[in-house]
């Protein structure tokens, strides 16, 4: 189980999802963290009203009798800390209480996780986000596996590619598993959401 040695089990104030801007990239896998933060807002009927502050896309949603704010950075990927950290700053947010959905080619489409703290895997967008925090790694992430095209110098024209239907059928499969298990989360119960989701029973997330 991944994050299990996190050193905080806080609830979220803030979950973010990093892509890029544009409706070129809206279909581009680099944007699946902004995909499971859209149908987040939707399931919970919150709308994303332009921050120029903090540079994005932001919303409020209760969930369990919490307010999360909900967090779409306007800059590129390898920018996204200039909005995250305008808004931490802000409200005064822990890392610990954040989490950073973000696209993994580590994983195969239909393939997600959460986790804690820990290494950034090489991904601009967290390491830009951690830069912008003063180094921290300790912010969650959710992992929404986009798959890997088998050679590193292809990695670039993969993430920014637009994702085939069938993956995107696998992709969006995990986000809804991935939605059932946030309030979990968000309630600080990482254990309990980690379990929920690591061990959901659909084949896609067999192996």
């Amino acid at each position: 189980m991944e994050g299990v040695n996190a050193p905080l089990e806080l609830p979220l104030e803030l979950i973010v999802g990093i892509g890029n801007p544009g409706k070129e990239y809206a279909d581009t896998r680099h944007n699946a963290g902004v995909w499971y933060l859209e149908r987040l807002a939707v399931d919970y009927g919150a709308t994303f009203k332009s921050e120029k502050k903090f540079f994005g896309r932001l919303a409020l949603v209760r969930m369990g009798g919490r307010e999360v704010r909900l967090l779409v950075p306007d800059t590129y990927m390898n920018e996204s800390g200039k909005s995250v950290a305008a808004l931490v700053n802000f409200y005064k947010i822990s890392p610990g209480a954040m989490m950073v959905a973000h696209d993994e080619i580590d994983f195969p489409s239909g393939k997600i996780r959460f986790k804690q703290g820990g290494g950034l895997a090489g991904h601009n967008g967290l390491k830009d986000i951690s830069k912008r925090l003063s180094g921290t790694t300790d912010f969650n992430r959710l992992r929404i596996g986009v798959g890997h095209p088998g050679d590193r110098s292809g990695v670039t024209g993969h993430v920014l590619g637009k994702v085939s239907k069938a993956d995107r059928e696998l992709i969006d499969t995990c986000i809804s598993e991935a939605l059932s298990a946030t309030p979990m989360a968000v309630a600080g119960d990482w254990q309990g959401a980690m379990q929920r989701l690591h061990n959901a029973p659909q084949p896609f997330l067999d192996g």
